[in-house]
């Protein structure tokens, strides 16, 4: 019989309410697929403003924990749902799951993927989506300002002086918001996250595509083109995805799941919006990472 530390133990692991039912559809999304399967949720929808819920550095100690004592012979199935983050710490990600995962990593988006998160995708061999998923465009952002459009506007002004010199005035005000070396940081962030994309799908999703060469800077242009996707915020359906020649697979095509997929993304909305959790990394044995307000709570691993 336990005591009541151990009680109390199995009560804490047990978790709350959200928690187990969530965890129930995580396990039942992994027994049909029959491979790992790791949700990554953030709660931006939920809690805006919250600081935390982007892609950062932090998330790396919540893979290291779910992907813990998983058979990585069985590849992965990433079922995200994130606005995006940062650069730096995404490729680092990326380079953590390859080398667990190889490239035998599926990347499963319910509704949103965005930013970063679409760059994640990328770096999968399939892309599994619905009628109601959308990626969302990989220009990078500096201080919230697209580096592409910074970019595009400077360029706009040189080609306007050079057929102008009397509107050098007005050029040089327009130029001159931006700080010192500005420029050239949007200029290497743009270069930055279309080589990576473009090595990820070369390497990944296209890897024994003979028309790769072809198909990569097509895509990329389609993705990370300020100009052509108007805003950073802009909503790229599966199809439009699949027009753009990525590798999508729609889950309507296979209705038990598409049940699954929804089943486990709809109990990770009801977590993130019912509670103080912001972050769920967490994996179909049950093992999580959950990040709420002023605490972090590990589950296993």
């Amino acid at each position: 019989m336990p005591d009541w530390k151990q009680l109390l133990d199995e009560i804490k692991a047990t978790g709350s309410v959200h928690d187990s039912i969530r965890r129930k559809y995580i396990k039942g999304l992994a027994d049909l697929t029959g491979r790992n399967v790791i949700v990554y949720y953030s709660g931006w929808l939920q809690k805006k403003g919250v600081k935390g819920v982007e892609v950062n550095d932090a998330d790396k100690n919540g893979f290291m924990n779910v992907i813990h004592n998983l058979d990585r012979t069985k590849g992965l199935d990433l079922v995200l749902h994130t606005p995006g983050g940062d650069t730096a710490a995404t490729e680092s990600l990326v380079d953590y799951l390859r080398s667990m995962f190889g490239t035998d990593i599926r990347a499963i988006v319910p509704q949103l993927a965005l930013s970063a998160g679409t760059v994640i995708a990328c770096a999968c061999k399939e892309i599994i989506m619905g009628k109601q998923s959308s990626l969302g465009p990989i220009d990078p952002q500096m201080n919230g300002i697209p580096a592409h459009g910074v970019l595009e506007e400077f360029h706009k002004a040189l080609a306007t002086v050079k057929k102008d010199p009397s509107s050098l005035p007005v050029m040089q005000a327009m130029v001159a918001k931006y700080p010192p070396a500005f420029v050239g940081e949007c200029e290497k962030a743009v270069v930055w996250t279309h080589e990576m994309v473009s090595e990820w799908l070369a390497s990944g999703m296209f890897a024994e595509d003979d028309e790769a060469k072809a198909k990569i800077p097509s895509i990329v242009t389609g993705l990370g083109d300020h100009a052509l996707n108007k805003a950073h915020n802009r909503h790229l359906s599966a199809a439009t995805c699949v027009d753009l020649g990525l590798n999508v697979s729609f889950m309507e095509e296979e209705p038990d799941l598409q049940d699954a997929i929804l089943s486990a993304h709809h109990m990770c909305i009801h977590t993130l919006g019912a509670t103080s959790a912001f972050k769920i990394i967490e994996n179909h044995k049950g093992n999580s990472f959950i990040q709420m307000a002023q605490q972090v709570v590990v589950n296993g691993g």
